[in-house]
Order: C-alpha cells, then sequence, then structure tokens
C-alpha cells in the first residue's frame, strides 16, 4: 500500500490532529520544492497557490442569506455536521461546506451534464459536449425544476444555490482549487454562480450510468456479424432461478390490494402483520404484460428487416458506440458485472435484537470518491427544521441519498431494469419514416462554446421515439445512406438513424424523492417517497427503529406491445413504442419476509414466471446475492445470531464462485509440462479466496481469463473485442472470397468494456456447457506455440498453460512470490486533469496503487475486467453498516476522503482503511457527535 501522502488543510489542527497538521505542512513544503523550480504549464507554483483553497475549518464567518446560526463540526476525518434552526438554513450551510471541500468537482459535474466541458477543457471536448447536448439533460432538469418539482424541493435547491455563491464570492479560481490554478496558466475560465437546475441535472447524470440494459442492447445487435441466434442465446443464458433466488421471494408483488396493519414489533421479530400505518395497494394480477416468452437473445437477427445481417444496423452500432465510449463516466462504467450489494437482517438474527442494514455500491473509482459524507441535523424537529439525516451525500445536490435518520435507514442498489430502448430510424428528407408517414422531425441548434477556440453551432434533430444520437457522428450518417438492408426493411431514402428513448429523458420527481425519503419516519412514508423516484430505478432497501425491515422497486419502468427491449426496435413500427408505464402500486415490494432477511445485489427482482411485467431481460445472474444469502443462512442454521462485525465481514468475503465451479475440472487435466504442473499444484487445497496475497488467487484467474479468451472472445467480433487485439478471420460480408482465405481483424473497443469480461454472466454461460465435453465453444485454432483444442480438457489445458507464462513474464518465475494483489491493483484518479494533464500534474493530483483482495463477482466486488487484464475497473464505492437498535454504533467509510483538494489532510486518508475492510465509527447523535469534533466553525448570519 501507498505510504500516507498529506498535506495541512489549511485549518488549526484539533485536539487530535496536531501531529496529522505537522506531517502536511511538511510534505507541503516539499512539494512546494519540487514544483517551485520548474515551469508548469508555463507558470510557477508556490505554497500559496497550493494551499490557498484548503477550507476554514474553525473560528467563525459570516454567511449573507442565513437567518440564524450553523455550526459545523468535523471529526478527525474532515466529515462534517451541520446543526441549524431551519430547513433553508441547513442546506445553505451544505451547499457551503460542499463547495468548501468539492467545489471543482461540482463544477466539472455540472459542465459534463449540460454539454460545456469544451468551456473548461477546449475544444478536445467538443464531440462529447455534443452528444450530451444531444441527450439534453441540462433541458429535462430545467423542465423538470419549473413544472415538476414542489414548491418546497425548489425552496431547498434555491438554499443550497445560496450557500455554494456564498462560497464562491469574492474569489477567483485559484482560490477554490489546485485545478484552477492550472486551468488558468492555459485559458481564462472563471467559474460561474451556482444554479439549482445545476444540482438537478446531476440526477439524469447519475442514471445515465445506472441505465440498465443498453450495452447489452448493442452488444447482441454487434454479435450477429460473426455468431449465429443460437449462439448468441448461448451467452445471454437465462436467468438461474431454480439456483439464485429473485429478492421479492414471498408474494407480496401478487398482493397488490392486501392490507396490512399492525403496532410494530419490540424485538423486530419478522411475521406478517408488524409495522405501523396501512400498507396498501390496489393493481391486480390481469395487467397486460409485455412478456412474450421468447429467451433472451432468441430474437437477435429475426423479425424486423433491421437485424440479422444488416450492414447498416452493425454499423450504425459500432459508431453508436464509439461515440458512447468516450463519454465521461459521472458514477461508473455499465458493464456486465458491475453492480451493488445491500442487504438487510431483521431483529429475530441479530445480537441487538433490531436491524441491521449494510450498503456498498460498486462504481468506478474515482478521486475525489463520488461520495460526500455528512450530517445534517435540526437542533429540534419541528415545521420550520424536519431533518435529523445523515449518510452519503453527493457534492452538488442537497439532502443525503444513502443512509439513516433517527427512525429509518436505506440502502440502494441498482435495479437493471430496462428503462432505455434503441430505435432504428428511417429518415427521409426533412424528416422519418412512422406508420407508413413522413413525420418531421424536431429540431432546435445549440451553440458549444470552446476555451480557446471558435464556437460550434450544432442541430439536434429528435423522432416521436427520442433524440436521434446517429446525428454525433458524420460517418454514420453516410454509412446510413449507403449500407445494404434486408429486403424485408423500409426502402432506404436518405438512409437509417438511430434514436434513443429513456425515461430520465421525461421530466420527473426524484429530487423531490430524495427530500421525503431523508424525513421519512415510517414503512409507508418511506414507499410513498420511493413512489417519487423516477430515474433511476434503484433497489431500496429499508429496515427502522421500531424493528422492521422492506424492500421496494421503484421507478418509471415502461410496458411494450411487442419486443423485450433485449435488441433495437424498428421504429417505423407502432407496434414497438411504448405503451405505459407499471402502476406504482403494481411495482414489487416486500415488507417483514418470514425468512427475516432481504438481499439485493442486482439479481432478478421477481420470478419472471410469478410476474405480469416484463422487467429487463437482462438481470445479473445472483451470484453475489446468493453468496450473501448463503452466509447469512448459515449463521442463522448454526443457531447464532449476525452483529454489526459479522455484516462488515460479508461485504469483505472474497470467495470465487467460478472458482468453486472449475478449479476440480482443472486439478482433473492431465499436464505434461512439469512447470505447468508446478503451478497447477496452487490449486491443490486452495479454499478459492481471493486475498491480496494468494497465489493460487493470481494463477486461477489468469487461467479463467485465458479459458475466456479461448473459448469465447477470439469468437467475437472486432467491436467487441479490445483495442489493438488483432486476429486473422474469415471475413464476413457478401463480397467473394478465396477458399480459406483469411484477414487481419483488430478490436475496437477500451480494455474495460470488452467482451468475454468475466461477470456472472460468463459464470452461467460455462457451467451451462461445463459437462458437454465437445461443445463448439470448447474449440480454438492452433497456433505456432499450440495444437488446436477440440474438448473441454484440451482447452483447459492450454489455458493452464498460457495462465503459466503469462503469469511468468508479469511476475516471474519464482511462484512463491506471486500474489493476486501484484496483479489486481487499484490506482486512484482525477478525473479531469488527472487522467489528460502533464505527468507532473498527474503524479500531483493522483494517488495508488493499492492491492486487493475481492474480485469479478465476488461479494467484495473490486472489479476487473478479464478481456482488458487484472487492473481494478470498479470497486465497492463506499461501505456501511446501520445499527438501528444504537445509531451511533453504526459504522461507515469512504472510498477516498472528504476532501477534493490534492495535499489536504483529508484528500485519501480513509483510502487505506477501506482497503484493508475496516470502517469507521459513525456519529448521529449530539452527543456522539461532540465526542468526535476535532474543528468547529460557526457560521453567522
Amino acid at each position: 500500500m501507498p505510504p500516507n501522502t498529506t498535506a495541512s488543510s489549511g485549518q488549526q489542527p484539533g485536539k487530535s490532529g496536531r501531529k496529522k497538521g505537522r506531517k502536511a505542512r511538511l510534505i507541503v513544503f516539499v512539494l512546494v520544492l519540487a514544483v517551485i523550480g520548474g515551469i508548469v504549464y508555463g507558470g510557477y507554483w508556490s505554497v500559496s497557490t497550493v494551499r490557498a483553497s484548503f477550507p476554514q475549518t474553525e473560528g467563525s464567518l459570516k454567511l449573507e442569506g442565513l437567518s440564524g446560526q450553523v455550526e459545523v463540526r468535523r471529526d478527525d476525518y474532515g466529515i462534517p455536521q451541520v446543526y441549524a434552526d431551519s430547513d433553508e438554513d441547513l442546506f445553505m450551510a451544505q451547499g457551503y461546506v460542499q463547495a468548501q471541500d468539492r467545489f471543482y468537482e461540482m463544477d466539472v459535474r455540472r459542465h459534463l451534464t449540460s454539454g460545456r466541458m469544451s468551456e473548461m477543457f477546449g475544444k478536445g471536448q467538443v464531440d462529447n459536449d455534443a452528444f450530451l447536448r444531444t441527450l439534453g439533460w441540462s433541458r429535462v432538469a430545467e423542465e423538470e425544476y419549473e413544472t415538476k418539482l414542489s414548491d418546497e424541493t425548489k425552496k431547498y435547491l434555491q438554499a443550497y444555490a445560496k450557500g455554494v455563491n456564498a462560497y464562491l464570492k469574492g474569489k477567483d479560481g485559484a482560490d477554490i482549487s489546485l485545478e484552477y490554478a492550472a486551468l488558468g496558466l492555459t485559458n481564462d475560465y472563471e467559474p460561474a454562480e451556482w444554479t439549482p437546475v445545476d444540482s438537478v441535472a446531476w440526477l439524469k447524470a447519475m442514471a445515465w450510468d445506472l441505465r440498465g440494459n443498453m450495452q447489452d442492447e448493442i452488444d447482441r445487435a454487434l454479435m450477429t456479424s460473426r455468431l449465429g441466434p443460437q449462439q448468441i442465446a448461448d451467452l445471454y443464458p437465462d436467468y438461474p432461478y431454480d439456483r439464485n433466488t429473485a429478492i421479492v421471494q414471498e408474494g407480496s408483488y401478487d398482493e397488490f390490494s392486501e392490507t396490512r396493519t399492525g403496532t410494530g414489533s419490540a424485538d423486530g421479530s419478522t411475521g406478517t402483520g408488524t409495522g405501523t400505518g396501512t400498507e396498501t395497494g390496489t393493481g391486480t394480477e390481469t395487467g397486460t404484460g409485455t412478456g412474450t416468452g421468447t429467451g433472451v437473445g432468441t430474437e437477435t437477427g429475426t423479425g424486423t428487416g433491421v437485424g440479422g445481417s444488416s450492414d447498416a444496423l452493425q454499423t450504425q452500432l459500432t459508431g453508436l458506440y464509439s461515440v458512447l465510449e468516450d463519454i465521461p463516466e459521472a458514477v461508473g462504467v455499465n458493464g456486465n458485472g458491475i453492480g451493488s450489494n445491500s442487504w438487510v437482517v431483521g431483529g429475530a438474527h441479530t445480537i441487538t435484537g433490531k436491524p441491521l442494514l449494510a450498503n456498498d455500491p460498486h462504481l468506478t473509482a474515482s478521486l475525489p470518491s463520488v461520495w460526500y459524507q455528512m450530517g445534517l441535523h435540526c437542533r429540534e424537529i419541528s415545521d420550520k427544521c424536519r431533518y435529523d439525516v445523515s449518510g452519503y451525500t453527493f457534492a452538488g445536490m442537497p439532502g443525503v441519498v444513502i443512509g439513516h435518520n433517527q427512525d429509518i435507514a436505506w440502502g440502494f442498489t441498482n435495479s437493471g431494469v430496462d428503462v432505455t430502448d434503441l430505435y432504428l430510424e428511417k429518415l427521409t428528407g426533412e424528416g422519418y419514416e412512422y406508420d407508413g408517414k413522413v413525420v418531421p422531425f424536431e429540431t432546435r441548434e445549440e451553440t458549444i462554446k470552446v476555451a480557446g477556440g471558435s464556437s460550434k453551432k450544432i442541430v439536434v434533430r429528435t423522432t416521436n421515439n427520442g433524440p436521434l444520437l446517429s446525428d454525433r457522428n458524420d460517418e454514420l450518417v453516410e454509412v446510413g445512406r449507403k449500407a445494404t438492408v434486408e429486403t424485408a426493411a423500409p426502402d432506404r431514402g436518405d438512409g437509417y438513424g438511430i434514436a434513443l428513448r429513456w425515461t430520465a429523458l421525461d421530466p420527473g420527481t426524484s429530487m423531490d424523492a430524495v427530500f421525503a425519503l431523508n424525513r421519512a419516519a415510517d414503512w409507508t412514508q418511506f414507499r410513498e417517497a420511493a413512489a417519487l423516484f423516477d430515474v433511476p430505478s434503484q433497489n431500496l432497501v429499508y429496515a427502522d427503529t421500531d424493528g422492521n425491515i422492506g424492500y421496494q422497486l421503484p421507478g418509471k419502468i415502461p410496458t411494450r406491445a411487442e419486443g423485450d427491449g433485449s435488441v433495437p426496435a424498428p421504429g417505423w413500427d407502432p407496434a414497438y413504442r411504448w405503451t405505459d408505464y407499471i402502476a406504482q402500486d403494481e411495482l414489487p415490494f416486500e415488507y417483514n419476509p418470514e425468512r427475516g432477511y432481504i438481499v439485493t445485489a442486482n439479481q432478478a427482482v421477481v420470478d419472471e414466471e410469478a410476474y405480469p411485467h416484463t422487467l429487463t431481460a437482462d438481470w445479473g445472474y445472483g451470484t453475489r446475492s446468493q453468496r450473501i444469502a448463503d452466509l447469512i443462512e448459515s449463521k442463522i442454521k448454526g443457531g447464532g445470531k449476525v452483529s454489526t462485525e459479522d455484516m462488515r465481514l460479508m461485504q469483505l468475503d472474497n470467495s470465487s464462485e467460478i472458482a468453486r465451479l472449475l478449479v476440480p475440472k482443472l486439478l482433473a487435466v492431465d499436464v505434461d509440462d512439469k512447470d505447468v504442473r508446478e503451478t497447477q499444484k496452487l490449486l491443490e487445497g486452495w479454499d478459492y479466496t481471493q486475498d491480496a496475497d494468494s497465489a493460487a488467487a493470481a494463477y486461477f484467474n489468469a487461467v479463467w481469463r485465458n479459458i475466456l479468451e479461448l473459448a469465447f472472445g477470439d469468437k467475437m467480433p472486432k467491436e467487441l473485442r479490445v483495442k489493438g487485439q488483432c486476429l486473422y478471420v474469415e471475413p464476413t460480408g457478401t463480397g467473394p472470397a478465396d477458399e480459406g482465405q483469411k484477414v487481419r481483424e483488430c478490436g475496437e473497443r477500451d480494455a474495460d468494456q470488452a467482451q468475454p469480461d468475466g461477470g456472472d454472466r460468463w459464470f452461467e454461460v460455462v457451467r451451462r456447457i461445463l459437462d458437454d465435453e465437445d461443445n463448439d465453444w470448447w474449440s480454438a485454432p492452433a497456433t505456432r506455440t499450440a495444437e488446436a483444442a477440440n474438448t473441454r480438457d484440451e482447452l483447459f489445458e492450454r489455458a493452464l498453460t498460457d495462465a503459466r507464462w503469462e503469469l511468468t513474464a508479469k511476475l516471474g518465475k519464482d511462484v512463491d512470490t506471486w500474489t493476486w494483489g501484484r496483479l489486481h491493483r487499484l490506482f486512484l484518479k482525477n478525473q479531469t486533469l488527472g487522467t489528460e494533464g502533464p505527468g507532473i500534474l498527474r503524479r500531483m493530483l493522483n494517488r495508488g496503487p493499492w492491492e486487493l483482495g475481492g474480485g469479478e463477482a465476488t461479494v467484495n466486488a473490486t472489479g476487473w475486467n478479464a478481456a482488458g487484464g487484472y487492473g481494478v475497473v470498479w470497486v465497492p464505492s463506499m461501505r456501511m453498516v446501520v445499527n438501528l437498535d444504537d445509531l451511533d454504533k453504526s459504522r461507515w467509510i469512504n472510498l477516498t476522503g472528504a476532501s477534493g483538494h490534492a495535499y489536504s489532510a483529508h484528500y485519501t486518508d480513509q483510502t487505506d482503511k477501506w482497503a484493508d475492510g475496516e470502517l469507521l465509527p459513525w456519529s448521529f447523535t449530539k452527543d456522539a457527535v461532540e465526542k468526535s469534533t476535532s474543528d468547529t466553525l460557526v457560521l453567522e448570519p
């Protein structure tokens, strides 16, 4: 692990922070000596430049617009707890404090969501801005703010913006952050005032990264250039309901008319009828769900005239992907293996007799972390001041996203429900074909301002299915004019385009939901808040201090007359339009199930045969969720009670389910090479745990990677393979070719998005053919150093051998020195200048590496993409365990630290503990917060 590299936070050290402050000041001095003698972007940096932006965290200052005094108490990790006497003061102070620590991050986010990155970073961002302007997040957010959100929510957003702007007042860029000092040496950019719409738009970016199966939809269509319908179906197997249970198991989703009342359970037991209030729902099971009974992937290339061998669809989707992969990720990559864990155990099974709730969302690693820990406390709860809540916030948005208040706790995982559809549009003249007629586009002109360059104007065209994404790539328009299509498709006219239908492009009420959730006091109010959460659709897990536990699926989820959203649909056919949204009272939920716990980890929400609506064709496959459930069941059946420490250890579980499946088969392979036999023996007696210091885990994961490449990866089309990975393959297309002729074809996809990625979809693919030793997927052609493989064991021997020599090259000949952590490393990078800036600036802003345990589809989900390598590409972005018996005994951790200022003492001061699986104390009550306070800042009106 890297040494701590910290610097003074600019405040007087608190009673427990003086040594940390002295060390930090020394490091700032060394940093300045290193930088001051050189030129960075042609300018000199001094001590004052590095420290100018560090926040004041002690003493007092006046804040114009406050109605009363506000206290900001920070602990040893710089985590703030804010105390106020009115809601407006509370959220104004939240805006001020978040801007102190994270304004540069906030500013980048709002430029991302509004398609204005070029204003900060120049012409290299113009194409990204054009795509984001086409999506129109900022326009939707503005409409949402003006027409959908409650007056109360608007008042909070205005107060938050006022706090941010109070921080900005009188400051230039260098006073705000080190990054602005660097930008100021190349352009004249100055931060603008914050607006309420800037906060609302961030929810659109979050929804984009958690949008569901759009990537699978693209991939399935791209596969048709190399694979047939049955082969694609093999690679998208049905969800294994018989082995990995769905979230909702005890029938709440088919009892919509049931009324449940009760008085609550003092001991946290889980019998039916517990809880407060009335749980109602008037839906029925007679709805016209859109499920057609077709298997996932089996419709590929059939029926619409636009799938299968359509060159138009192939080239349009390839071009679309090339645009998508360049869009900056707001909170995480959108891959098959990515997800989150959240589970709750009822009091009947806990040491305390009250529920315990755990959550760890899996997102792309970023510096600073996407999360900002914070407490928002009214000194007295009243009509004037209604919040007493603590948890994880987004810098740039008021309220708490995940956490607890004085009565309830909640966690999120991505549901994966299908809320996006791609439509192939037949373009003609100034319009597009729909239902046999030409309909004119809706158009608007956008101007993109460019730092250091000329502005660029674009025209956005929109169909009745949504914005025309293909307009953002000139090659796509030309290809659409010339491409060969199937005879069943409409006449080409001026070509084909691709439009996006997505629930987040309609104004909604998710911002209302955040505040309603923050003040909910029971299950009924929690469900009312969830009903406002339009996008992104998340699995919501619930627990309260009365001992109740629950689950709710919220969100706007479309119904379709035809198709299941698994492949692009023909936009000209009215039958494929969205017909409606699933009614809120028909969305699945569960309350106090008899088993006494609820687990969500991106598995199927419900058994598709027992639910009248299609939610998605692309669930996660339930490997993590089933492992968590098994760990809980093991504790319960062993007569034990679950503790906070047990929940923490479950979050750190490193067990590999694919290793448990494959290792017995791999050990049975007869290997001739003595060096390969040496590494094969590493797997003998291995407990399948992927600890950072495990040689067996390193070798197995290398074998797994090579199995995937030999069996599947080399059969993928170039659009799904890693950039630069070149193969000689049989040509595709309709042109003449000599018998046996092969062409050189190179991969086109970024390493962290290529296939096969090794997620638990691939676990299921391999499981289903594992005992079919002669299955065609087990074939691999001969190379200069290896004979052709025609059976499973022949391919496994190739993989065992290739893995041995791959790791010898990476880790050395001495197997005793091999560790999984040496391969599986985490680098934390500043998401703008830390990736695109000059080397010296990147070294100043970035941190790492850390050698990690865990892995793909493991509860401790330090994800890696098997097609691209072993490096960590997503992580548990935070971890928390809430103790509903004593909230002050809850625990939490963040990936990085509270501060976004490089060389602040709190830049990455939680990362070592996060990597070691530790959790920090989480003070909530006033007495506990006072005891943990290191610095206090008083904000005066």
